[in-house]
């Protein structure tokens, strides 16, 4: 035991341990002090972009060798409204011309029916999301005393997810989906249900009042989706292929910048509890299926023409319905962030006229700015729309003009169930839609395989008026009897 050579070995183990905790301390320490050293050489400092990714995985490798995301200090403050809504907007708009980007990628790389099968992909697969989302964000965002753990809305996503997997895995079956459009299929599913789960996160960061860090997540995971998407089409010309990079790209960003954004930024969670996750069940349960059943009426016409059109159906539809969609997302960054006033101005009855004046101002803005949509599409939309695609629009002309004028009443609906949800009169809504879903079905089966592709835009206009009537009939009944409700 006294042997000196033994001794010595033991030594120079210890050391060899000793240089190699030092090293990675080192390591560690010398991340930091390069996230926040000024460089000392104007010529040789890093962009904008490379010093910002630097900090980011320095800061993530650092808590990762640390063994805990969620016990790091916060970096980025909150409270900031200004940069709240740059960033949120961009986020939203980023995601709501992702869908749009991608048909236009596919069209001009893969053809006008490959891109059918993608669009149709993505329409199924934006329907399904809802399932995913479950209407708990709002629920969760207003959740400012955290009744609710987040541990328990991370979970109740788990299963909201896996049931909006097996809804799509449903879905395929009954339609005998095979081939490339079953992996199309599980690329875009994939896609979104990562989507869905990276807005639990987000959501969390917005209860935190850090919103515009969602927008950031947001933005970030739809424009990498895009380059992904873009390039691998183009180098393989393969829908299906491209459909899987877009979703494998995705899950990456949920998992190198969503999750641990979210948990470096906002408070540690307290341990979940069962009551808790049924509780979000129930309570998010008519928010659910008041927005499933409305993306459900708009989606009717494409799944009719599926059984009786080709594909390029699928691509000259939402071609121009993307126009028309847009209109509802510029109504709602108008007014969204105005709820909670519109709710304080409700409470007190000395304004209630005021209250009126903005209904009506805001359903105006709706019918002028659908005008100047048409406008812009009489004079150069149907032309931009046949150089994006590839495809001759003219034909489709009139059909353009129909879509956008029931894209201005998609607004005012949407703006009017705000409303009916801000009276706490949801119900009376959901009601509406189940009229208005009926009504679709009926006009869609008789529309399409009478009239083919004109059916189906008949069959969307004639619904969305009945819909808009609807709505605005139940408002009418609140306003005039609020004591009644």
């Amino acid at each position: 035991m006294n042997n000196p050579i033994h001794k010595l070995r033991k030594a120079s183990a210890k050391q060899q341990a000793d240089d190699q905790q030092d090293g990675m301390s080192t390591r560690l320490r010398a991340a930091r002090e390069r996230a926040a050293a000024p460089s000392q050489d104007a010529s040789t400092e890093p962009g904008f972009l490379r010093r910002v990714v630097d900090h980011w995985w320095d800061r993530l490798i650092g808590a990762v060798y640390s063994g805990s995301l969620s016990n790091q200090t916060a970096r980025y403050a909150a409270h900031n409204q200004t940069r709240d809504y740059i960033a949120n907007s961009v986020g939203m708009g980023v995601w709501g011309a992702l869908f749009p980007i991608l048909t236009i990628v596919a069209s001009q790389l893969a053809g006008a029916e490959q891109a059918g099968m993608f669009s149709m992909a993505f329409v199924i697969a934006n329907l399904l999301i809802f399932i995913g989302n479950y209407g708990v964000r709002t629920y969760q965002v207003s959740d400012i005393d955290e009744t609710e753990s987040f541990a328990a809305y991370q979970i109740q996503r788990v299963l909201s997810c896996v049931l909006m997997m097996l809804a799509g895995w449903l879905f395929c079956k009954v339609r005998g989906y095979a081939g490339e459009m079953l992996t199309i299929c599980w690329g875009t599913f994939a896609f979104r249900v990562i989507d869905a789960f990276a807005d639990v996160y987000e959501g969390r960061l917005q209860q935190m009042d850090k919103l515009y860090l969602a927008g950031i997540s947001q933005a970030l995971r739809c424009v990498s989706g895009v380059v992904v998407f873009s390039v691998v089409l183009f180098v393989t010309r393969s829908i299906p292929v491209a459909s899987i990079a877009l979703a494998i790209v995705a899950a990456a960003s949920l998992v190198i910048v969503t999750i641990p954004l979210a948990l470096f930024e906002t408070p540690k969670s307290r341990k979940w509890e069962l009551q808790e996750i049924r509780e979000i069940f129930k309570e998010c349960f008519p928010a659910f299926l008041a927005q499933f059943v409305f993306t459900l009426i708009e989606s009717v016409p494409k799944f009719v023409m599926e059984g009786v059109l080709p594909y390029k159906a699928q691509l000259v539809f939402n071609a121009i319905y993307f126009p028309a969609q847009s209109i509802l997302m510029v109504i709602g960054l108008v007014y969204k962030p105005q709820l909670v006033r519109l709710a304080n101005i409700w409470s007190d009855p000395s304004r209630r006229k005021r209250f009126d004046l903005i209904i009506v101002a805001v359903l105006a803005l709706c019918a002028v700015l659908t005008a100047v949509y048409v406008f812009i599409a009489a004079w150069i939309g149907i032309p931009i729309t046949s150089f994006l695609y590839g495809l001759d629009f003219e034909p489709y002309r009139t059909a353009q003009y129909m879509m956008l004028v029931a894209g201005g009443m998609t607004a005012a609906i949407d703006f009017l169930y705000q409303i009916i949800t801000v009276l706490r009169q949801q119900q009376k809504a959901t009601g509406a839609y189940g009229i208005a879903l009926a009504v679709v079905l009926v006009l869609s089966g008789a529309l399409v395989p009478t009239i083919g592709f004109n059916g189906a835009v008949w069959a969307y206009f004639l619904v969305m008026v009945v819909l808009l009537a609807l709505m605005v009939v139940q408002y009418v009944r609140v306003r005039l009897h609020p004591k009644e409700f």
